[in-house]
């Protein structure tokens, strides 16, 4: 499986953080129509966690969260990178992390499944299936 080329890859989302999400998602609203992604909502409830907006009905997406924006530094870089894969491949290349020895840590969001990983440079990465409940049934 390593050096296997896994087909779908699309980007899911692109954390930002910001002083306060939901000043900053009336901005993002109003300059580029973006909008609360429906069934994400539970995960903004807690103030750790991302507020979602998007301006494509949810196909790509914004993750707001509460802290230091970064783009006030003239280092500044997204904090994150997120893909996203159906079901069977997201299985599949969750596995070759880890027969090519890529620490991993994957977390169950209820909705959705993440892997997190770090490119060699420390690039924060991730790759996320919304078909959490059928990657669940495949596994058990």
């Amino acid at each position: 499986m390593a050096g296997e080329r896994i087909a779908g890859f699309t980007l899911d989302h692109v954390e930002l953080f910001v002083p306060d999400r939901g000043e900053a998602a009336a901005w993002y609203g109003t300059v580029l129509g973006c909008e609360r992604v429906r069934g994400a909502e539970r995960w903004a409830e807690d103030r750790t966690g991302p507020l979602m907006i998007s301006p494509d009905g949810g196909r790509t997406k914004l993750a707001l969260f509460e802290g230091e924006p970064q783009g006030a530094r003239p280092t500044a870089g997204f904090h994150r990178v997120a893909f996203r894969l159906p079901a069977g491949e997201w299985s599949r290349f969750a596995a070759s992390l880890l027969e090519q020895g890529i620490p991993t840590r994957v977390v169950d969001h209820g909705t959705a499944l993440s892997v997190y990983f770090n490119d060699p440079w420390g690039h924060h990465l991730e790759v996320t299936t919304y078909d959490a409940d059928e990657v669940r049934r495949s596994t058990h």
